[in-house]
């Protein structure tokens, strides 16, 4: 089901239909029309069509969600028995009624302590984050001869407790899908684990400061880039040193047709296509990766790649134009407008270097809401410098499988979600 999150200018919508009789909310929503669910007023006399957006069981209010971007919110008792058995069916997966799209985030300590062993309110929406990338976001860092030396030699403490073994929070949970096929749905530890991501790093840090229910969702797979691979929709072909390149959907061979390729071969955008698709199966069947949960919100979105489209210059160069697109795309895709974003340069990449990796380096650090280059993003998009955080090695030799390193960025992307969040430092 599709889920709609509200925007500013939707809430102010329902706001003033709030205020309107109900007769007169119900006109409206059954004279209104777009092509989604068909619902029946309780009498049986009237049609209309809309998204469910939220259904409150314990008020009985409905929220649907119209083809103009505004929402209504009316009574169940004027729906048909149809219309309610379909709410007792589907609205739990609905997103939670006056929901906000971002759940109120703590402060974060100056030193994260161990989780208290407490499982999460499951009154409130699971706040989801959804990992992309390539390779590095999948993890290479090895935790056998290496986190646990790190973590016994006292680094990262809030990983193992006094007696040495690794912790566990029961209040976030750690699912990683690759191409449609379920690789990792436990709570988040570093127990039973041969490598890590950020995944780490991202998941203690957003579990510490939200009084919510996490999920970390990781959809990728390795060798893929941005300018091809992961092409997100919106983007159209271009021309670079006089050959046409595909934009989103097309092929080399049907560059600039503006059609999606309904073929065999592999088009531009296909693995986007298929990280979503496969994130949104997993929040399909929602109780089965987080086990008791009915609602979910998509709070937020990180991002760590760039190694493959360093070697060609046309993708280094549309970098940065493909970065923003795909901000937007996925904040469409899963219809949450105000899910953060944070994005991270590659460890080996100093500021200043020039050529491809000076380009992704830029363009990476340019959609910052703080630098100023695209206000739209301020206080929503965060990029993360990694160079001072790496431990050495390169992007494409997955930086040595030094495990400190994917923590360290883990670390630093979750600081930097949580900020977002509207956490502080203590």
């Amino acid at each position: 089901m599709k889920m709609i999150h509200r925007s500013d200018t939707v809430r102010s919508i329902r706001r003033r239909a709030l205020v309107a009789t109900t007769t007169a909310a119900i006109s409206l929503l059954f004279a209104a029309g777009l092509q989604a669910r068909t619902w029946t007023s309780a009498d049986g006399e009237r049609t209309f069509e809309g998204d469910l957006v939220a259904y409150d069981v314990a008020s009985g209010k409905v929220t649907v969600g119209m083809a103009n971007g505004s929402e209504l919110v009316f009574d169940q008792s004027k729906l048909s028995e149809v219309d309610l058995a379909f709410l007792k069916e589907n609205g739990s997966k609905s997103k939670a009624a006056g929901g906000s799209g971002n759940a109120a985030a703590k402060p974060l300590p100056a030193e994260l302590p161990d989780p208290d062993g407490k499982e999460a309110d499951m009154s409130k929406p699971v706040q989801v984050f959804i990992l992309m990338g390539q390779s590095n976001m999948l993890g290479f860092g090895k935790v056998a001869g290496g986190l646990d030396v790190a973590a016994k030699a006292g680094d990262y403490p809030f990983l193992v407790d006094d007696e040495g073994e690794w912790t566990t929070r029961k209040d976030v949970r750690n699912v990683r899908v690759m191409n449609f096929k379920d690789f990792k749905n436990d709570w988040l530890t570093a127990a039973n684990t041969g490598k890590i991501g950020p995944e780490l790093g991202i998941g203690y840090i957003l579990g510490e400061v939200l009084d919510a229910p996490v999920m970390i969702l990781k959809s990728c797979i390795g060798n893929r880039s941005l300018g091809w691979d992961l092409l997100p929709p919106g983007s159209e072909s271009y021309e670079h040193n006089g050959k046409l390149q595909p934009g989103y959907g097309e092929t080399p061979a049907t560059a600039g047709s503006g059609e999606k390729y309904q073929g065999d071969e592999w088009y531009a955008g296909k693995q986007y296509d298929d990280d979503v698709a496969s994130a949104k199966k997993v929040l399909e069947d929602l109780d089965k990766y987080y086990p008791g949960a009915k609602e979910y919100e998509i709070a937020g979105f990180a991002f760590w790649q760039g190694d493959k489209d360093r070697y060609s210059e046309a993708h280094a160069e549309r970098y940065e134009q493909n970065l923003v697109q795909l901000i937007k795309a996925l904040r469409k895709e899963f219809d949450a407008p105000n899910a953060k974003f944070v994005c991270a340069t590659l460890g080996q990449t100093k500021k200043g270097a020039d050529g491809n990796d000076g380009m992704i380096l830029e363009g990476t650090l340019a959609v910052d809401g703080k630098s100023g280059k695209y206000p739209e993003f301020k206080g929503n998009v965060a990029s993360v410098y990694t160079h001072p955080l790496s431990e050495g090695g390169a992007s494409n030799g997955h930086y040595g499988g030094n495990a400190k390193t994917y923590m360290n960025v883990g670390i630093a992307m979750g600081e930097a979600m949580a900020e977002l969040l509207g956490s502080s430092s203590k």
